[in-house]
């Protein structure tokens, strides 16, 4: 049986970490702010606005909503990105994503001020990743796979990690960030050759394929430490992972929940790191 790793566990020590920090500033005269930027009514994108706003709530970070219409020009979404880099009272910016087809993301997402970057989605902030200088932040998810990692005094030191996925948003992070953590990383994606038996060398595997239940039992090896990034619907519209955990749970040493994992934890961080601008 794998010791499974709750995301809520880490959640809670996160939280009660935060309140004092919040408690700390506010003393001092700063109020944590973070502005949500929002196109449109897309259902994902309002359901992560909300779950953002309950983190705040938790730790008494103050939020300013910025809601424009799906068809808003994309000067009109520069301006306001430029209204929020002006403001000192404001000290993250989150500016949901994707964005209508009709903006240029590139341009958009790097007119944001790295230091507002609380999301990692500029390309100085993902820069400050590779280059391990703070610029900006790290994207939330792989974040969230480190503190997972912190929280349960997990050492990669030496450890042979296998990432499964290459996106900027965690596989090429996540592999930056154990690096740092002197891990030795291998990055699989949609053309490795034999990728379950690369994964079953590995000591640590961080799953981020995007595509449900793809991991089983012919990529595993007992001892491993599984954290599963994916979040899916499958044929039955059950909420899965990247890996199938019926099949991981009796092999591994230990595994992320979904829901409950990784998921859980990135809400967290994304404020973490709106408190970690405000005390900059």
């Amino acid at each position: 049986m794998a010791e499974i790793l709750d995301g809520r566990e880490v959640v809670a020590a996160l939280n009660e970490k935060l309140q004092e920090e919040v408690a700390q500033l506010v003393a001092q005269g700063i109020t944590p702010t973070l502005a949500i930027v929002r196109l449109g009514e897309r259902g994902d994108d309002i359901a992560y606005e909300r779950g953002a706003l309950r983190r705040c709530a938790t730790v008494g970070v103050e939020v300013k909503s910025y809601l424009l219409a799906e068809d808003a020009t994309q000067e009109e979404l520069l301006t306001v990105i430029q209204e929020i880099n002006q403001d000192a009272g404001i000290h993250g910016c989150l500016l949901l994503r994707p964005l209508p087809k009709h903006m240029d993301d590139n341009l958009v997402r790097n007119s944001l001020a790295p230091e507002k970057d609380i999301d990692g989605i500029t390309d100085a902030s993902l820069a400050g990743v590779f280059t391990g200088f703070a610029t900006g932040y790290p994207p939330c998810t792989a974040q969230a796979c480190m503190e997972i990692l912190d929280y349960y005094d997990i050492n990669v030191t030496g450890k042979k990690a296998v990432v499964i996925g290459r996106s900027l948003v965690v596989g090429k992070p996540a592999a930056m960030m154990l690096l740092q953590k002197n891990a030795t990383v291998t990055i699989c994606h949609t053309r490795t050759v034999d990728m379950p038996a690369i994964c079953r060398e590995g000591e640590l595997l961080i799953v981020a394929a995007g595509r449900p239940r793809i991991v089983g039992k012919d990529y595993l090896a007992p001892g491993q430490i599984v954290i599963d990034v994916g979040i899916n619907y499958d044929e039955e519209d059950e909420l899965c992972g990247d890996v199938n955990f019926e099949e991981a749970e009796p092999i591994v040493a230990s595994i992320t929940p979904v829901p409950g994992g990784v998921g859980t934890v990135t809400t967290s961080v994304l404020v973490k790191h709106v408190v970690e601008a405000a005390r900059r």
